[in-house]
């Protein structure tokens, strides 16, 4: 299959038509060049503030609340898109207000035929939590598609190889990371734990950043990073582990082939294996008397 990866720059719309004729081209543009599954950043949805007026989008509180209040119709566009292009998306995610007196970071996957489901952010920066007082949200899903078992690792969670360990154990090949980071050592953060993933699951991760700078938003105002598509550096893929790898704040989308064969093989043939040894390391990991040669390991 084709992925794409968005390096998504956040603007200032003026007004609802804009933000439709922005997503619209996006997608367009992605699915005529093959993409199936396109994954759209952490935060990307932000710029809908801007749509209630430089007011809104300049004051915390308020944007959390302006973006949430459109969140309903931009997800109704994109499945709109989804339905006309016959591809999957991952949404940008966005503050949403539910059940819960605080919002959470919230990303919808979208197939051809509709929602498929939702994927809240599960670890909250210190921005998030102490400044912005986002919450988590639903736990962790794994999405079963017609294009691959999938699972979602909002930009601070790819940095938790047990967050990641949980999506392997249930069979996802691939995991969709959107970020936003304001700083180079932000984003490599999040590179290095999604390759990282990448790695220790015998899996493909796909990871989306926000780029550019946003200065009316205080949210959002400064944005790094390159879209990239990682896999395992072994049998069937490049050594690096860089499938794909897009200039760094380059807007525009990264694209990749992969094949899901090609992932059952390297965790089937590969010249380690990762993923079925993690048991051991969780045995090694633990301080303590020396474990015999001849133990029974799981």
């Amino acid at each position: 299959m084709r992925l794409a990866a968005a390096a998504y720059p956040i603007d200032p719309l003026p007004d609802w038509a804009a933000y439709e004729a922005k997503i619209s081209a996006w997608v367009a543009d992605a699915a005529g060049r093959g993409a199936e599954l396109l994954v759209f950043p952490e935060y990307g949805a932000m710029e809908l503030a801007y749509i209630d007026g430089p007011e809104a989008a300049g004051d915390l509180e308020l944007s959390l609340s302006a973006v949430s209040g459109r969140m309903a119709d931009a997800l109704a566009l994109q499945m709109r898109l989804a339905a006309r292009f016959g591809v999957h998306i991952l949404t940008a995610s966005a503050p949403v207000f539910n059940q819960y007196d605080r919002p959470v970071n919230r990303a919808h996957l979208i197939g051809p035929g509709g929602l498929i489901g939702v994927q809240d952010k599960q670890i909250m920066t210190r921005f998030e939590r102490e400044v912005w007082h986002v919450r988590t949200g639903g736990p962790l899903q794994v999405f079963e598609t017609p294009i691959g078992r999938i699972g979602i690792l909002i930009c601070y969670d790819a940095e938790f190889p047990l967050l990641g360990r949980a999506l392997a154990e249930a069979g996802v090949e691939i995991i969709l990371a959107p970020s936003c980071t304001d700083a180079l050592a932000g984003y490599s953060r999040v590179r290095v734990g999604a390759m990282a993933r990448a790695l220790e699951n015998q899996c493909v991760v796909v990871h989306a950043p926000t780029v550019g700078a946003a200065p009316w938003s205080p949210a959002v105002d400064e944005n790094v990073g390159a879209a990239a598509i990682y896999g395992p550096p072994d049998l069937g893929f490049p050594p690096t582990g860089v499938i794909a790898e897009g200039a760094m704040n380059a807007p525009g989308w990264v694209l990749a082939e992969i094949d899901r064969a090609a992932i059952a093989k390297v965790r089937a043939e590969g010249a380690v294996f990762n993923l079925a040894h993690w048991p051991e390391s969780a045995v090694r990991a633990t301080l303590g008397p020396e474990i015999p040669p001849d133990a029974d390991l799981p």
